[in-house]
Order: C-alpha cells, then sequence, then structure tokens
C-alpha cells in the first residue's frame, strides 16, 4: 500500500509540474495567430530586434527597433563589462524612450535569427519588474510571415511612455553569488554557451582578450542554441525538460545562467523560466569569472585528452 500510496504521490506531483510548466509557457510566450488579433491594440507596444537594414527592409507594422545598447550598459574598455542592467532610473527613461508605459503589454520578436538578443530584452523587461506584461513572439517575424502577416517599412511614430518607477526584481547576480553557490542544494549553475567553449575546445574572448578556457568548475551545460527547431519556434516542453535533465538540472532548481557576456545565457533562461524554474543571471558571465585566477574553472575530459 505505501508503495501505491508513494507511486499516486509521484504520478500527482507529475502532473502538476506539467500543468505549471504549460502554464509557465502561456505567460512568457505568444504566437503568431494571437499577435494577428492584438497587433493593433492600443495598448500593445512591439519591439523587434534585429539588424537596423533588416528592419528598414520589412518589420512588423507598429514595431519599434530595439538594440541591445538601447537597454544595457557597456564599458569598452580593457576593464569593463559589456551588456549590464543599467540602474533603474536610466533603465526607466530607456524603456520610456521606447514607448513602454504603465498600462503596456510588451511583445518582443527577433527579425531573422537574433534570439538570444530578443530573449536578453525579455530578460531585461523581468529585470525591470514588466515580465508579466511582456511576452516572446514564438519563432519571431519568420514565423508571422509563415502565418500570413504582412510587413511594412513605415517607422512609426515614437511618442514617449510614461512608466512610474521600476520594482527591479532580484534575477542579477555577481561573481561572489555565484562562488558562494557553487555547490549549493536546489542551485544550478548552468553555462548557455556552445558546448565547443563549455568542454574547453574553443576558448571565448571580448574586448581584445581571451577568456579563460573551460567552464566555471561545477557548472552544467545548456547550450543556447538548444532551445528552438531549424524554424527557431520554442521546442516542446518536453524536450526542453529532456534538456535540463540531461544537464543534470533537476526539477525546482533555480538556474544562475552565465554565458560568454551576458546575452547567450539569457534564451536558455528563458527556456528555463518555460519550464517553471526560478532563474537568475551571472552578468558578468565568463568575461568577468576570467579575470580572477583564482576563480575555479575546468574542462570536461575529453577537452583535457586533447
Amino acid at each position: 500500500m505505501k508503495a501505491f500510496l508513494a507511486a499516486c504521490l509521484g504520478l500527482f506531483l507529475l502532473h502538476g509540474a506539467t500543468i505549471a510548466a504549460a502554464d509557465a509557457r502561456s505567460a512568457l510566450v505568444v504566437d503568431a495567430a494571437w499577435l494577428a488579433a492584438h497587433v493593433d491594440d492600443p495598448d500593445l507596444v512591439l519591439l523587434h530586434v534585429g539588424d537596423a537594414d533588416e528592419y528598414a527592409d520589412g518589420h512588423i507594422a507598429g514595431a519599434r527597433l530595439v538594440s541591445l545598447d538601447a537597454v544595457s550598459v557597456s564599458e569598452h574598455t580593457r576593464t569593463g563589462l559589456m551588456l549590464q542592467v543599467p540602474a533603474a532610473e536610466d533603465l526607466r527613461s530607456r524603456l520610456e524612450t521606447l514607448g513602454v508605459a504603465d498600462q503596456s503589454r510588451v511583445v518582443v520578436y527577433y527579425g531573422s535569427d537574433w534570439v538570444s538578443p530578443a530573449t536578453r530584452v525579455v530578460f531585461t523587461l523581468q529585470q525591470a519588474g514588466l515580465g508579466e506584461r511582456t511576452r516572446l513572439l514564438d519563432g519571431g517575424m519568420p514565423a508571422w510571415v509563415r502565418q500570413g502577416g504582412k510587413l511594412s517599412t513605415a517607422k512609426p511614430a515614437a511618442p514617449t511612455g510614461t512608466l512610474s518607477p521600476l520594482s527591479m526584481q532580484d534575477l542579477v547576480v555577481d561573481r561572489a553569488y555565484v562562488r558562494a553557490n557553487l555547490s549549493t542544494p536546489g542551485i544550478a549553475i548552468v553555462d548557455g554557451r556552445a558546448a565547443a567553449f563549455y568542454d574547453g575546445v574553443d576558448t571565448g574572448g571580448a574586448h581584445g582578450l581571451a577568456h579563460r578556457t573551460g567552464h566555471i568548475q561545477g557548472a552544467r551545460n545548456v547550450p543556447y542554441t538548444a532551445i528552438a527547431d531549424g524554424q527557431l519556434l520554442l521546442r516542446p516542453q518536453a524536450e526542453l525538460r529532456a534538456l535540463f535533465d540531461q544537464a543534470g538540472v533537476k526539477p525546482g532548481d533555480t538556474v544562475i545562467g552565465y554565458c560568454h557576456i551576458g546575452q547567450q545565457a539569457t534564451a536558455m533562461l528563458f527556456a528555463a523560466r518555460l519550464l517553471g524554474h526560478p532563474v537568475k543571471l551571472y552578468d558578468g558571465s565568463f568575461e568577468d569569472w576570467s579575470r580572477g585566477a583564482d576563480h575555479p574553472v575546468e574542462v570536461t575530459a575529453t577537452a583535457a585528452q586533447e
């Protein structure tokens, strides 16, 4: 009887986790059909993430072009870090310039294959406390076009939004936090870079300086490129769950993501959010971790043998 009850409890918890994951997906993603039905809503703010020339050639009507520089701070010096989340008042002003207001619903989409820049914008809006009113268009502009959506070359009017002071969320962590939680139960440090960088086969770099080779000691790897299929549609929940399971991330773990500079990891973290994981971003990422010789780094056994 005890075994039967335990099995029933396990099925109940699994069913509950499945429902929670499905709810998380509906709270984070819209499809082209939804957007077609709401594209003319007066409170909708569409943000196009992509190349300026691509945007000029055609974008979803009403969308504004947004660059990562518009919603982040980069100090392009030998000691600076890239793509850092701005301070609250600075970020509020930047978002208002993009037309975001207190009543706005924001849909972010990528123009071609700029998935991780788009998820970085989504993450920034989440950090700003606007996550409940922000969605990602599944498949981006290519999905919109495949569904018969029209494109425009007209640059929309750019009224400035009015935002109340932001309720910044506790989603960004630093090197000390990561180091203190390398072995903490319930916390998974996850590298969102391509496997070649994680394994130590390739070495990344920024600002003309090479990063250290390998990955943060004990980190898991879910490459950012794995979260979407060949049409840039987000993979189904079961496939995403399998990616995280294979990496050793347990359901319910808080996922702390990093990559080269803090962009690619946001795609992996977005997938983690789809599965219901609490997430945090190590914004300095491996660029910052590489600056200390005493910050533990390792390579996989395969890379070590080469």
